[in-house]
């Protein structure tokens, strides 16, 4: 696809380019085609919110490693602590010799996690591990065995992670059987919400679904916690209507079950805070944290109450590389830059512009359904006609076009109908100006159909 001539965007010819092409050929041969991309490009470096391909291609980058990157590629204070921290040592292994930045990280994340009283945390590797560690805690604390989660959420690919996660293709297409008293109610997904036959506060109707299930599907006395995405993520950053939480919250507590807040991708400063529940009013008992918390090294952590997270006997929690010291001071060098600069305002000017962005392409073209999110966690959700129907093919298109055009983007939700915005949140006003260009560009490509539809 032809394209303009862009200020940071440089495109030496089509794209892949022959490089990418041999690399692509290697990939087919030597890894399994079960794990996806994007796009067929290979990395060759990056830096703040642009990133350069294996023949000299530079793109804007509005995926962020799908969201790891919220400091920006390579920011040179992580990757100087990085190289501090490998000149004295790799790997000590937690369980065998601890070391300092694990506890130092743990420290500091004590103090920036949602909720009051004293709080622990320990690190693990993944978001997944995250996920799978915050509900054996919350089982040792409560000594219950069941679980409960929603509809569109995405909690990670491990047998539990599978389990909690709703979209069955293609993250949990023959792997089952999948673990059992899991427990799955409807997320306040207002744009799908069927408004006919049902209760006009979503929120609260979703909220009291969790009452409703204690009297159809589980005892509330077996349940041994919630976990819950502050903004869907994999599901097309869906944010709840005022109240959910709030609801949620009481439920839980009339009850003794523990809520986890699923943070791997709105945390970390994504959302204009450090976590999104700062921002949409969740108060829980244990959080994950993942993705950007290490600027791109693989790290995740649990943090929550004291009393709870003391629950497992010794022994009872751990992993090998759990909190590798690369990865705990890269984290520590990343929340020193998100708690010190102007990243999380800068995070909600970027809110600010892709609204008003995204609100004058809506009126240029029918593809347009829902515009949504906080902070650099954005999205809109295309559609092919006035019922709603998900545009997955023309999505699928649009991606391309964006990729092909010097935009990295990625998309999201159940339907596969959702372009989500997790760029690093460095990129400057100019940088994300040619980057929403090039995809008003890529959208309106589908047919610029608004007179169908009445604004």
């Amino acid at each position: 696809m032809a394209t303009a001539k862009r200020k940071f965007i440089k495109l030496k010819g089509a794209v892949p380019g022959p490089r990418s092409r041999k690399l692509m050929e290697r990939r087919t041969s030597a890894v399994p085609r079960g794990p996806f991309h994007a796009t067929p490009i290979f990395m060759e470096s990056g830096s703040g919110a642009r990133v350069t391909d294996v023949d000299g291609n530079v793109y804007l980058d509005f995926a962020g490693g799908i969201g790891c990157l919220n400091v920006g590629h390579a920011p040179e204070a992580i990757v100087d602590a990085i190289r501090a921290q490998a000149g004295k040592y790799l790997h000590s292994c937690f369980h065998v010799m601890p070391n300092e930045p694990y506890v130092a990280l743990a420290e500091r994340l004590n103090e920036l996690a949602p909720g009051k009283g004293p709080k622990k945390t320990m690190l693990v590797n993944s978001g997944a591990e995250g996920v799978e560690n915050a509900v054996k805690i919350a089982k040792a604390a409560t000594r219950r065995a069941a679980v409960v989660c929603f509809e569109d959420a995405f909690h990670g690919r491990t047998l539990l992670g599978m389990s909690l996660t709703s979209k069955v293709a293609p993250y949990k297409t023959g792997f089952g059987p999948f673990a059992p008293e899991v427990y799955r109610l409807p997320y306040p997904y207002l744009y799908r919400w069927p408004t006919k036959g049902r209760a006009e506060d979503p929120g609260h109707t979703c909220a009291e679904a969790l009452e409703n299930a204690f009297k159809r599907y589980v005892d509330a006395k077996a349940v041994a916690c919630v976990i819950v995405e502050p903004i869907l993520g994999e599901g097309g950053f869906v944010v709840p209507p005022g109240g959910f939480f709030e609801r949620l919250r009481e439920i839980c507590d009339a009850h003794g079950i523990l809520l986890i807040a699923d943070e791997v991708q709105s945390g970390m400063g994504r959302t204009g805070a450090i976590y999104a529940s700062e921002r949409v009013g969740l108060v829980p008992d244990l959080v994950i944290t993942a993705k950007s918390i290490a600027g791109g090294l693989p790290l995740a952590a649990v943090t929550g109450r004291a009393d709870v997270m003391d629950a497992p006997i010794v022994g009872g929690l751990g992993g090998t590389y759990g909190g590798n010291p690369l990865a705990a001071v890269a984290a520590l060098a990343v929340l020193k830059e998100l708690t010190e600069g102007q990243l999380l305002s800068r995070a909600r000017h970027i809110e600010e512009q892709f609204f008003a962005w995204a609100e004058r392409v809506r009126r240029m073209t029918h593809l347009i359904g829902d515009v949504r999110g906080l902070g650099g966690m954005v999205a809109i959700e295309l559609v092919s006609d006035t019922k709603k129907t998900p545009a997955k093919e023309e999505t699928a298109r649009i991606a391309k076009r964006c990729w092909e055009s010097g935009l990295i983007t990625i998309t999201a939700g159940t339907f596969g109908n959702v372009m989500r915005m997790l760029m690093p949140l460095v990129i400057s006003d100019e940088e994300l100006a040619e980057g929403l260009d090039v995809l008003e560009q890529a959208i309106l490509a589908e047919g610029v159909k608004a007179e169908e539809l009445e604004r």
